[in-house]
């Protein structure tokens, strides 16, 4: 549905790049109306705000509905497949079909004889009698394909062999429920980690949860999908240089000595860890978009979400960590629709982008949401105001972005190493001439 073959691998970046900032302005929304609920109508309920917002992924499952080509490879992901079928002799009545007969006719114009007085008139001077009706047969429309195929130009089949092959190896719906139900646990425990860990909504949160990213980049490196995963000098700076934007935005905030500040840092690690489990292990069994329908995936882990995951609830309620209360009708509104544009379609789309550019440069859009969400208190709050270290932290959060993003274009590309070489070469070669300084002087003296 999303794939975008015809992109050269910068437009594909480009593209991701724009996706990903697009969805962070979501998710700062997002974050202002989950702290809205949280603290103005106090439905203070992170794991049944967690639930509903993850269930509403249901509603992708109308795509069997809506869309053939879902029914279609529904209905085609349950026939039976030997692995025989390119080998196969297939026999001859298969490949034509029934006989049709046409009438005969022939044209012969320097003569001006219809083809009745040329029949006629063969038919006396020779023994030899022709039939007027010819008998056709229709080679079978899948094998007429391939015969099509093979009289086009080398360069128009080869673009549609490589579609070809793209849909051949697209996930079917049974792996791609399969799939749905295997990463449905760390999809939805990462984002209610990340729920708990804005209860104590200190700049120390924040910091624990940039480190996904660092996260990401080993497990990337463990766990590779493409040749962007790669570890590289340049790309540890950068990813350091982000962590420490954040930790500038925070310092600036003065949020660092708030209480439960160890609870919520201990929720928000347990977020960046499973968070970055989920992605890069996702991208490990998928390395493709065209591989997985990301609607369909959405729709089956909010299925299994909504089926598996509900006696949790009740075993919350029973035991009185979180007691189940019905939402009022303000509180449902601002549930839902929060649910539908701040998870539904946000993380759709950042999933989308991750295939675009990588795990990597997916992870760590998310450290911009922290400096734009305290640039958007600003704007709420027009008497807050922060100092210069603020402003310096959220230039390094953007610009390691920015970096990370160019590092996956080039990502044979290591210009950390490269300096860090000359310098190197640099020092010996300075310390060589001191030491032939050194030697011709003494040299000379004696």
């Amino acid at each position: 549905m999303f794939g975008l073959n015809q992109l050269t691998k910068l437009q594909r970046l480009v593209l991701g790049v724009i996706i990903l900032l697009i969805v962070d302005v979501i998710w700062v929304a997002s974050t202002e109306v989950t702290r809205y609920l949280y603290t103005k109508t106090h439905f203070d309920k992170p794991y049944l705000t967690t639930y509903v917002k993850t269930s509403l992924f249901v509603c992708y499952l109308t795509g069997f509905i809506v869309w053939r080509s879902w029914c279609h490879q529904c209905g085609s992901s349950l026939l039976p497949d030997n692995g025989n079928s390119e080998n196969k002799v297939v026999p001859e009545e298969e490949l034509l079909s029934e006989p049709i007969y046409v009438p005969l006719k022939t044209e012969d114009k320097s003569s001006g004889l219809d083809s009745d007085d040329i029949t006629s008139s063969l038919s006396h001077s020779r023994s030899v009698r022709f039939s007027n009706l010819s008998e056709v047969r229709q080679l079978s429309s899948i094998h007429a394909e391939d015969a099509a195929l093979a009289r086009l130009p080398y360069a128009t089949y080869r673009r549609l062999q490589e579609a070809h092959s793209r849909v051949a190896n697209r996930l079917t719906v049974k792996q791609i429920a399969k799939l749905a139900a295997l990463f449905s646990a760390l999809f939805f425990f990462g984002n209610l980690a990340y729920s708990k860990s804005q209860e104590s909504d200190v700049g120390i949160v924040h910091m624990v949860a940039s480190t996904s990213s660092i996260f990401t980049l080993i497990l990337s490196a463990i766990f590779p999908s493409c040749n962007t995963d790669r570890l590289t000098l340049s790309k540890c700076v950068t990813v350091l240089t982000s962590v420490g934007g954040v930790v500038l935005v925070s310092i600036s905030t003065n949020r660092l000595s708030e209480p439960n500040i160890a609870v919520g840092a201990l929720w928000s690690l347990c977020g960046a860890i499973l968070y970055a489990l989920y992605l890069v292990l996702l991208r490990r069994r998928v390395d493709n978009e065209d591989k997985l329908n990301i609607p369909m995936f959405f729709g089956f882990l909010g299925l299994f979400t909504l089926l598996l995951l509900s006696p949790v609830m009740v075993i919350l309620h029973v035991t009185e960590t979180e007691v189940f209360e019905w939402p009022s009708q303000l509180q449902c509104i601002f549930l839902v629709a929060n649910g539908l544009m701040g998870t539904v379609v946000s993380q759709l789309l950042w999933l989308w982008a991750c295939f675009l550019t990588s795990s990597l440069v997916a992870m760590l859009s998310l450290t911009l949401t922290i400096p734009m969400t305290t640039i958007a208190d600003i704007i709420l709050k027009q008497d807050v105001s922060y100092d210069w270290t603020f402003y310096l932290g959220t230039i390094g959060v953007f610009l390691a972005f920015f970096v990370i993003s160019l590092l996956a274009f080039y990502d044979t590309y290591d210009p950390v190493l490269i300096a860090f070489k000359k310098c190197i070469q640099c020092t010996c070669r300075r310390r060589h001439l001191l030491a032939r300084y050194v030697t011709a002087g003494y040299n000379t003296m004696n």
